[in-house]
């Protein structure tokens, strides 16, 4: 059976698969990537997972290649770029080592935007010619498709919406140093901030009064909304308005049919999501108004950057025309 290795590089996790052709992934597991700061070991760690995930397999597997989605990828160079949520600095040229040492097509490009090209090949955007797929996780991820083809640029780093101003640089700084950038509002790190200026700025009670940041966690904020605790409430509503205000504006340069919402952050739809297209709707030029969709990820948790990551290869064998 033929297969292709899935590779997703976090910065806490390292996810890897086996896919086959239908987007199933047959087999998985992960490591964590801070237990390994120097590449070379890394790098190590990945060539023996690979192989154990094969000996897993009941049926025999023959492997046409490796795809891998990371954060600041260049597709065109092979190369991660100053992650800033990485162990390893600089210039990494990841695919060059792994070809080395695996004499396989080998290909990298931005997380995000190998969750586009899932979403395209495997996932809900698969009858979709012009999608944007954004990940709302630790930060603000964005992949997008127009005409039915990737935009990844000139260099390879198209796509980073996550870092666009939407203050005039007078706002929180992201993790590649913008000031008033996106993630740093929508984003599981950028609710956390939120909840924190929102109990700066009001007086409402709240559990979070007796919590302090590092200790919390976006899963509590959500549970704090269901259960009505009033700076909850107000962090998301915030934090909805900037996000349904910035997919307006992302409308008005490739006109999506659609935004596929993945992460973490993406599952509180009564909190986030609805909020966020009504805001979004109220955004929109006139001639956009009603036409844009905003969906959740077609491809299984677990499996969607997985699965993305191995499309890279997928695409260049007839599963789709992309």
């Amino acid at each position: 059976m033929d297969v292709v290795v899935g590779i997703d590089i976090g910065g806490t996790k390292t996810k890897i698969g086996l896919v086959n052709k239908q987007g199933q992934v047959l087999e998985q597991t992960y490591f964590r990537t801070r237990h390994y700061p120097i590449l070379e070991e890394y790098l190590d760690q990945i060539d023996t997972t690979i192989d154990i995930l094969i000996r897993q397999c009941v049926t025999p597997v023959e492997l046409l290649g490796i795809g891998i989605g990371a954060p600041n990828a260049s597709s065109k160079n092979g190369t991660i770029e100053h992650a800033s949520n990485l162990v390893w600095k600089g210039i990494v040229p990841i695919v060059e080592i792994l070809q080395q040492r695996r004499a396989l097509p080998t290909k990298l490009m931005n997380d995000a935007s190998v969750a586009a090209l899932g979403e395209l090949l495997f996932g809900n955007a698969q009858n979709m010619t012009d999608f944007i797929v954004v990940t709302l996780g630790t930060g603000f991820g964005s992949g997008i498709v127009a005409n039915g083809k990737l935009i990844d640029g000139y260099d390879g780093f198209a796509g980073e919406l996550g870092h666009l101003d939407i203050t005039l640089g007078d706002g929180r700084l992201t993790g590649q140093g913008v000031s008033g950038g996106l993630e740093a509002y929508v984003s599981a790190t950028g609710l956390k901030r939120t909840v924190m200026y929102m109990l700066a700025y009001h007086m409402d009670d709240s559990r979070f009064r007796s919590i302090a940041y590092t200790d919390l966690h976006g899963e509590e904020i959500t549970q704090a909304a269901d259960e009505g605790d009033l700076i909850a409430i107000k962090a998301f509503d915030y934090t909805a308005k900037i996000l349904g205000t910035a997919l307006a504006n992302f409308v008005a340069f490739t006109q999506p049919q659609a935004f596929i919402l993945m992460g973490g952050l993406a599952d509180s739809q009564k909190w986030l999501v609805e909020p966020a297209r009504k805001y979004m709707e109220a955004s929109l030029l006139p001639f956009y108004k009603g036409k844009v969709q905003l969906l959740s990820s077609g491809l299984k948790k677990s499996e969607a950057a997985i699965c993305g990551a191995a499309s890279l290869i997928w695409q260049d064998y007839g599963v789709m025309e992309v």
